[in-house]
């Protein structure tokens, strides 16, 4: 069985979702893992301009993240 790292999980989480953003249009891509806690990330697409980006931030990304990776504590939007 091979052992996922931290990022591993955390680009499973965002594949999970991609899907749903991509059929809007946008898309998102993983940035950053700071101290094992923090996840920075960049919408893209019509995800920039939407008006429920943090929303969909808060309640898919975050929330997918943290099934994968429990240790994930903020998943933050770094705007392009």
């Amino acid at each position: 069985m091979e052992i996922l790292t931290l990022h591993d999980k955390i680009e499973a989480a965002l594949e999970e979702i991609r899907p749903f953003l991509q059929n809007d249009g946008g898309d998102i891509k993983l940035l950053s893992v700071e101290d094992d806690k923090i996840v920075r990330v960049q919408l893209q697409g019509a995800c920039v301009g939407c008006s429920v980006n943090q929303m969909t931030l808060k309640s898919g990304v975050e929330m997918t993240i943290k099934k994968y990776a429990p240790q994930i504590e903020q998943v933050i939007n770094v705007e392009g």
